[in-house]
């Protein structure tokens, strides 16, 4: 998700220097009179982390144990609160508007393009992610309001209902020259999360375990092989899709850079609480909806959630609002997503023309069949968290900041932050090798 709403204000620079820092209260109070509140930028900051992944987390626990999922979803938060800190310093140092800009001040031309083309394929992959969710979720919200046995019918095939949806919706919102009134009712999509989180464990005690064979919950014969026993530690071979849907759970740092030159009265420190906090907020969120998911199906949880009640709670009035209210979240956030993805692409491949409409819409409509044929043709959502996780989200979350960092700061390379930055660089490539490497196993073993 993008950070709901917000916009980069320049008017006094898009962010301090160095030596201005030291004044931002003074600026705060003499020149800048608009910008965020604290609150308001934790929101938008919680909006910008919280998306699809969410409906991960729960298999993810399940493939990893209750403790074993806590200490990595622990370690992954508070990474990505040490690689915001290495951001707002290069931020401050070199006072880009930004994660472009910063590859720019790097590394060049070809750091920025890196960095955009990142972007891009992890924009392409959150949106694939969201319009998955379309295709498997749908049909059943549809289904929710008929009676009688509907099977088979096409209003009823979640690839139809992606495609129509897709060219009735997303396609012409995402066309438009701008859209900035959807940063406002995306906001929304937030607030439908804690919802979701409240429901899942308001839900733990309405199906009951060991889990019914027949899917319903009024059918009295149930599996005698269910076990109803959390599992503290886990490894499998699934367990190498838990730390990129985490990684892809926690991605915010595009939009750090953007909130903090907007943030009334900017300081690091000040921004740096505003990350604390909203990355805090989104892992009591995250690990609330993670553990009663998994206490709810144990062992048979599926890769998204969801799908999981509209098994067993197929007529649930809850279930059913919580699936509308997912659905409509995901209708509002893939084309503010589009937008990002189109950006970054022009740039490195248009850079020096100007604007053309003719372009943006043959560059729009290939970006929403490219996600469309992904949304259809990957078979488990678990695919696209594990490696976009383990590529564009580890790069973005924890390789670009510490590579950056150990590039542009003049800081002798035995000093704490850049060696920490460094260990952030060597962490972030063990990390993705070693998720895509066991990925691509795992999938070879399925084979």
């Amino acid at each position: 998700m993008l950070a709901g709403g917000s916009s980069i204000n320049t008017e006094y620079g898009p962010c301090l220097s160095a030596e201005q820092e030291e004044s931002a209260p003074l600026l705060g109070n003499r020149q800048r009179t608009s910008g965020a509140s604290f609150g308001l930028s934790v929101f938008n900051l919680m909006n910008a982390i919280m998306g699809s992944g969410i409906l991960g987390l729960s298999y993810a626990m399940a493939s990893t144990g209750v403790i074993g999922f806590s200490i990595l979803l622990l370690i992954v938060a508070l990474l990505a609160a040490y690689s915001i800190h290495l951001l707002l310093r290069m931020c401050i140092q070199s006072a880009v508007t930004s994660y472009e800009d910063l590859g720019m001040s790097a590394f060049g031309s070809i750091g920025k393009i890196l960095v955009a083309c990142t972007i891009l394929i992890q924009n392409i992959g959150a949106m694939s992610s969201y319009l998955f969710i379309i295709k498997s979720e749908l049909p059943s919200a549809v289904a929710g309001f008929l009676s009688g046995d509907h099977s088979g019918s096409w209003y009823l095939d979640g690839r139809i209902l992606l495609i129509i949806t897709c060219v009735c919706v997303v396609l012409p919102l995402a066309l438009l020259p701008k859209i900035g009134f959807l940063g406002y009712t995306s906001s929304l999509s937030f607030f439908f999360m804690v919802y979701f989180a409240i429901v899942i464990v308001i839900k733990k005690w309405s199906i009951p375990c060991p889990l019914p064979l027949n899917h319903t919950i009024e059918y009295l014969q149930v599996s005698n092989n269910s076990e109803c026993k959390p599992k503290l530690f886990e490894f499998s071979r699934e367990s190498a899709f838990a730390l990129p849907t985490m990684a892809f759970s926690f991605l915010c740092h595009t939009s750090v850079l953007p909130i903090y030159c907007e943030l009334k009265s900017p300081s690091k420190s000040r921004m740096q609480n505003v990350a604390n906090l909203g990355i805090v907020l989104s892992f009591i969120i995250y690990f609330i909806s993670a553990l009663f998911g998994y206490l709810t199906f144990y062992d048979k949880v599926d890769s998204e959630l969801l799908q999981g009640y509209s098994k067993y709670l197929p007529s649930d009035v809850l279930v059913i609002t919580v699936r509308l209210f997912i659905l409509l979240a995901v209708l509002l956030t893939v084309p503010l997503i589009h937008f990002p993805a189109r950006k970054a692409f022009i740039m490195m491949v248009f850079s020096s023309r100007p604007f053309s409409y003719a372009r943006h819409i043959l560059v729009t409509l290939a970006l929403n069949i490219i996600i469309v044929l992904l949304a259809i043709y990957v078979p488990d959502i678990r695919n696209v968290f594990g490696v976009v996780g383990s590529t564009t989200s580890t790069c973005l979350l924890f390789v670009f900041p510490g590579l950056f960092y150990a590039k542009l700061s003049t800081e002798p390379y035995c000093s704490l932050q850049k060696l920490g930055a460094c260990g952030l660089l060597v962490l972030g490539i063990c990390i993705g090798a070693c998720s895509l490497t066991l990925i691509t196993v795992n999938w070879a073993y399925n084979e």
